[in-house]
């Protein structure tokens, strides 16, 4: 048994370490407290200081998003004071677009939209009046923070392959990641439209785009289709749809007129990264498909030594 006099010591430094934790909790709250009125300062001027700082507001909600993980300012209290200030200038929503898609990098888009849902947030508390806030969602790419219901409503909604086209160039364009597309194409597409050509072809045209970089010559950005490949696998899963892909490139190749190398470059990276089997490529080698005639023969020319290494390394594998 501890003796009064341990048992003083031992009480005194339970009770000393306690103060200590609680000390420490103080000051990360006042730290947070301090850190957040600044940032309401900030967000006072923020729209002037757009003009020389156009990613002002991704790094408002780089600033931001720490304040909402690990147990800090609950979202609905924090969303509604970030943006009081910036409902009048029709800014809120671009800022709490931002602060979403950092904190998908850090947690499930469903865990983020159920804490949208759990703070009972709404987009037209934070968009100006003439602002359709279903449009701007599905725009913005944030359609987990509906419920399920909204989102089989806005999944009825027909979009045309220009409407399609143009978003997927958006989101690569904005470097969105997969995770990203697939839940814009859930929400807006079923599963008609996704195995469509209006959508294999633009999907195709849109990523391979993207992964153009430089200027006379261009080159293969074989990194970002890398990344994209998962997203070409979901979409692109039978010899029909990677007929129709490939079809596509040919298109953006002739629109390039850049044939020469350029597509060789494609069709080594797609065929690296299992997007297109070699029945696919033979298939588009031998189609005669008379809509699909124009640049072909370019395209055929330009993809020569391609095919020839194919056939080798499959004479190859069979021999052994």
């Amino acid at each position: 048994a501890l003796t009064e006099e341990e048992l003083e010591k031992k009480s005194t430094a339970i009770i000393e370490e306690y103060l200590f934790i609680y000390i420490c909790f103080i000051l990360e709250v006042l730290e947070m407290l301090f850190l957040f009125y600044l940032l309401l300062e900030v967000l006072e001027v923020a729209e002037d200081m757009e003009i020389d700082i156009p990613h002002i507001w991704l790094y408002l909600a780089e600033l931001i998003c720490p304040m909402l993980q690990e147990g800090g300012i609950p979202m609905g209290p924090l969303f509604r004071e970030v943006s009081k200030p910036l409902v009048p200038l029709g800014k809120a929503g671009v800022l709490l677009v931002e602060i979403l898609r950092l904190l998908c990098k850090a947690m499930s888009h469903k865990k983020v939209g159920a804490m949208w849902r759990d703070a009972a947030l709404s987009w037209k508390d934070f968009l100006p009046e003439d602002k359709d806030a279903n449009k701007f969602v599905t725009e913005e790419g944030v359609e987990f923070t509906l419920g399920e219901e909204c989102v089989r409503k806005s999944s009825k909604v027909t979009l045309s392959p220009e409407d399609i086209s143009r978003e997927l160039e958006r989101l690569l364009q904005e470097k969105a990641d997969n995770q990203r597309i697939f839940d814009w194409v859930e929400a807006n597409l079923d599963e008609q439209q996704t195995s469509s050509d209006t959508f294999v072809r633009p999907l195709m045209t849109a990523v391979c785009q993207s992964a153009i970089i430089g200027e006379n010559p261009y080159k293969v950005d074989a990194t970002e289709m890398t990344q994209r490949a998962k997203l070409l696998q979901r979409y692109i899963n039978n010899e029909q749809k990677e007929l129709q892909a490939l079809y596509a490139l040919q298109s953006l190749m002739m629109q390039l007129e850049q044939c020469a190398y350029l597509l060789r470059m494609f069709f080594d990276v797609l065929y690296d990264e299992d997007v297109i089997k070699e029945e696919g490529f033979y298939r588009w080698e031998s189609s005669k498909d008379p809509a699909e005639q124009q640049g072909k023969g370019v395209a055929l020319k330009s993809v020569t030594a391609f095919f020839t290494w194919l056939r080798e390394a499959e004479d190859e594998s069979d021999s052994s």
